[in-house]
């Protein structure tokens, strides 16, 4: 609360500016008590007085006030337990999960709609009043794209105005609506106009799921229940090119691919009705009641003292938050996101990696794996596409499995080398396969299988690398920001890789064209390097550190160094404990 007055004050003041030039008077002063209070927080959990959230908050809020001055004194009892030790206020049961798997139809609604475009691509024939040019084909995919920018950057504002909740039930109504135009459509503009549709849905959704689940997550379990939504969106892209594949050969199959995505969606708009808001979310609109019953069924082993020391905890920070959202406009808590030191290296991580997850060029093989496929003489390439979303699928599962363990930058550090040797062999692999053809690439030409082969493998490699690593981390952006910043940076960082994916999509056929399929895949895998690059340099490993934990990291630097200190404490402690 501190900082926030400085910050606060700096701005009615007009000290800090665009540049964030003044910033160090703002906030570094006070860098150490921020610290401080963030470290002595947590220990005093268990000597908070049981608040009733069922009567007025007056008392909720006297209870905050004890809680702060007991802790602000800097001598907490002897009793208390470090953050980080994993007993009973730390576990959870199978509700945690059944919530985040529901969520996750979200992603299950994107990877259907992204990678389902891939089949409509190759099957739609002359059902739209004639056959597709390379134009059309771009056009139909990238409208998506263009149209998800939109709906990501507007997500963030309205998840703080409507509830993270309710902006999935809109996306869910947005893919609906898409699905159905999408599968009626008689010409080029209707399908335009569906696939348009369901960008919106699929922007905001990208937006607010991880959002969503990273909030309700405890610490120890955020990066895998995150990780769920992911694995949602790569089942999805192995459902559609199943779909895909079964109805490639039917006449007007395509219709049945678009129309059958509508499903999922269905269904999530009557779970949502029976899930709870972010408790972060309710608190912060003063609904404690709605707050302790949904913290009470995520932890039902904690007592009530417990729970209401988590919404006090919880209501610290929505207080920062209040007062944000109360006296600034959206216009200057962007200038505040982007002028306070530690909030802009956030959102520099945060929109660093989103930009090199779609550069690399894996949505390309998502949006035209099958029509690439179909040009190096595959007779079935929407068949031969699954091979490659079921490896997304399987490398997703590993990072569900491992990423809490292994720890996010190791992986990131270790994958993203196999995305640039996966890249470059494909490369080469284009450039002998392509010889005959002049380097480019002839749907009717009669082309070697030992080389197609070795394209498959390439991109099967590839695909591994990236599903294990940055096809994951960038979604786990929720928990870099403080709660008064964090709808509109990951907004913002979404809107990075909604527009990267937009540049990708509609120049990846005419790239390949341009450049050849040799200069198209070199290209990204160059990309792919200075990406591993930014990453050695500027990403913190967060995991196994609370939200409120994390905001500290980037208080002097990127804190790769800070937060490896803080992981080796909180691990000492659970140690010590045990």
């Amino acid at each position: 609360m501190d900082r926030l007055k400085k910050e606060m004050g700096a701005s009615a003041d007009g000290s800090r500016n665009g540049s964030g030039a003044n910033t160090p008077t703002a906030t570094d002063s006070s860098a150490d008590s921020i610290k401080e209070d963030r470290e002595l927080i947590p220990r005093a959990v268990h000597t908070l007085p049981e608040v009733d959230t069922e009567e007025d908050d007056g008392k909720l809020q006297k209870g905050s006030a004890s809680f702060s001055s007991s802790t602000s004194s800097g001598h907490p009892p002897s009793n208390t337990k470090r953050p980080g030790g994993r007993g009973n206020h730390e576990r959870v049961n199978h509700y945690v999960w059944l919530i985040t798997c529901l969520i996750s139809i979200s992603g299950l609604n994107f990877g259907l709609d992204t990678g389902v475009i891939s089949g409509i691509l190759v099957s739609v024939g002359s059902d739209l009043g004639h056959p597709l040019t390379d134009s059309n084909k771009e056009l139909i995919t990238s409208i998506t794209t263009a149209l998800a920018l939109v709906g990501g950057l507007a997500a963030g504002v309205g998840s703080d105005k409507i509830g993270r909740k309710w902006l999935l039930w809109l996306s869910d109504v947005m893919f609906i609506l898409g699905s159905i135009v999408q599968a009626v459509a008689h010409n080029v503009a209707t399908i335009v106009a569906g696939r348009a549709i369901l960008g919106l849905g699929v922007g905001m959704a990208s937006c607010a799921c991880p959002l969503l689940i990273s909030e309700l997550a405890p610490t120890h379990l955020r990066g895998r229940l995150v990780t769920i939504n992911v694995v949602a969106i790569t089942l999805g892209q192995v459902i559609a090119y199943a779909i895909g594949a079964g109805f490639e050969t039917m006449s007007g199959g395509w219709r049945y691919m678009a129309g059958l995505c509508a499903i999922p969606a269905g269904i999530q708009i009557a779970a949502l009705f029976f899930l709870p808001d972010s408790p972060r979310q309710s608190i912060v609109r003063g609904q404690l009641t709605q707050a302790k019953k949904a913290l009470t069924k995520m932890y039902p082993y904690e007592s009530d003292p417990e729970i209401d020391a988590k919404i006090v905890f919880i209501q610290e920070e929505a207080r920062e938050h209040a007062l944000v959202l109360g006296s600034q406009s959206v216009m200057r808590r962007f200038k505040d996101l982007v002028g306070i030191g530690a909030n802009r290296r956030a959102l520099i991580v945060a929109c660093g990696l989103q930009l090199l997850q779609q550069l690399s060029g894996w949505n390309t093989l998502m949006y035209y794996s099958a029509t690439l496929f179909q040009s190096i003489g595959f007779n079935n390439p929407t068949a031969v596409g699954l091979v490659v979303s079921g490896t997304n699928l399987l490398g997703t599962l590993f990072a569900l499995k491992y990423i809490d363990i292994i720890g996010r930058r190791r992986i990131l550090l270790t994958s993203v080398p196999g995305m640039v040797i996966g890249l470059l062999l494909a490369a080469i692999s284009f450039h002998f396969l392509t010889i005959s053809t002049d380097g480019r690439l002839d749907p009717n030409a009669d082309y070697p299988s030992t080389w197609s082969g070795l394209v498959i493998f390439s991109i099967v490699f590839y695909a591994i690398s990236y599903s294990t690593g940055i096809g994951n981390l960038p979604w786990q952006q929720g928990e870099l920001f403080p709660i008064s910043y964090r709808g509109i940076a990951t907004s913002l960082a979404t809107g990075c890789n909604w527009s990267s994916n937009l540049v990708i999509s509609s120049t990846y056929l005419s790239l390949m064209s341009a450049i050849t399929p040799t200069g198209a895949f070199a290209l990204y895998g160059g990309i792919c390097a200075l990406g591993w690059i930014f990453a050695i340099f500027c990403y913190p490993d967060c995991s196994g550190l609370s939200i409120e934990e994390t905001n500290v990291v980037f208080e002097n630097g990127f804190g790769i160094k800070q937060a490896e200190k803080m992981r080796a404490e909180k691990r000492a402690a659970r140690e010590s404990e045990a």
